[in-house]
């Protein structure tokens, strides 16, 4: 995911989290996660993360449901991992999310049913939004699904990293909280998005085109995160790679996604994407050309 917008509020509710505004969007980058009958409950990750299986939100999320189900997590939990760590991301978010996901199916529950969900806004903030990955508002602690929006592009994106930086999210939040920034609405984004939706179902295809292109641009315009001064002040790289980004030829839009360490740019095509992940890489960074929803 990339979170289009992002307002953290000075609040916090009564487990110390900050009220979150977050508009994310699903990504066409992903880990694979295989599940299989077991002794025991075991998490494998490839390439090997650096915190201890027992630590992972993907073991986390399997011990939180099975003990939710009454049943035993004699599983093995396999993960490919193919989302960059520490990125802002949320590739630990939609591992553990699609654990939910294949556990429940295997354990004889919706995957959207409550009490899934439940488990998921336990695990981690994000996890709930993975469970069914749609453009989405996320409140609360960003953490309750407000609203979903009809998509209609897949938008052309590109993502880039500093080479080994990455950003522990819970150090961001202590850096906001430092020298808070005050959060602007989500309500103009939110209302594009609904209406882009609405409208889309009675056009032409040739209008469809235009209207996809349109949105894209306008998105692109309202781009926000709060949040982003705090990684770049912690990891000086993320800012370097956020203006890189915005200076790229057919970038109509760029931000730092989450809590860093990545930035996206929404492009004007897929080739520019290209170019600029290319481009990326040959400075010694980590480049992808993928897409989003909108």
């Amino acid at each position: 995911k990339v979170n289009l917008h992002l307002g953290i509020h000075t609040q916090k509710d009564q487990r110390g989290y900050h009220k979150v505004d977050s508009l994310m969007v699903p990504v066409a980058l992903y880990d694979t996660v295989v599940v299989d009958d077991a002794p025991e409950l075991t998490v494998t990750h490839e390439p090997q993360l650096c915190v201890l299986p027992e630590r992972t939100t993907t073991w986390k999320a399997a011990v939180l449901l099975a003990n939710k189900l009454g049943v035993s997590p004699d599983v093995s939990i396999d993960v490919q991992v193919h989302i960059p760590e520490k990125a802002g991301l949320g590739g630990s978010s939609a591992d553990a999310a699609v654990t939910l996901y294949l556990l429940a199916q295997r354990w004889g529950v919706d995957p959207l049913d409550p009490l899934v969900v439940e488990v998921a806004k336990a695990v981690g903030a994000d996890v709930a939004f993975f469970l069914d990955p749609r453009p989405s508002l996320m409140l609360g602690a960003g953490d309750t699904l407000v609203e979903t929006y009809a998509s209609i592009v897949d938008a052309p994106l590109a993502i880039v990293l500093p080479a080994e930086t990455g950003v522990v999210t819970k150090e961001a939040y202590d850096q906001f909280d430092a020298s808070p920034i005050a959060p602007e609405s989500y309500e103009q984004l939110s209302a594009l998005l609904r209406a882009a939706g609405q409208d889309v179902a009675d056009q032409s295809t040739s209008d469809q085109a235009a209207a996809s292109e349109q949105l894209i641009q306008q998105v692109a315009k309202l781009l926000f995160n709060n949040l982003a001064p705090a990684a770049k002040s912690l990891k000086p790289q993320v800012a370097e790679v956020e203006e890189w980004l915005k200076a790229q030829p057919g970038v109509l839009g760029a931000q730092v996604s989450g809590s860093g360490s990545s930035s996206f740019a929404l492009c004007e095509s897929q080739e520019a994407a290209d170019a600029i992940a290319a481009a990326a890489q040959a400075k010694g960074w980590r480049g992808f050309s993928t897409t989003c929803k909108l």
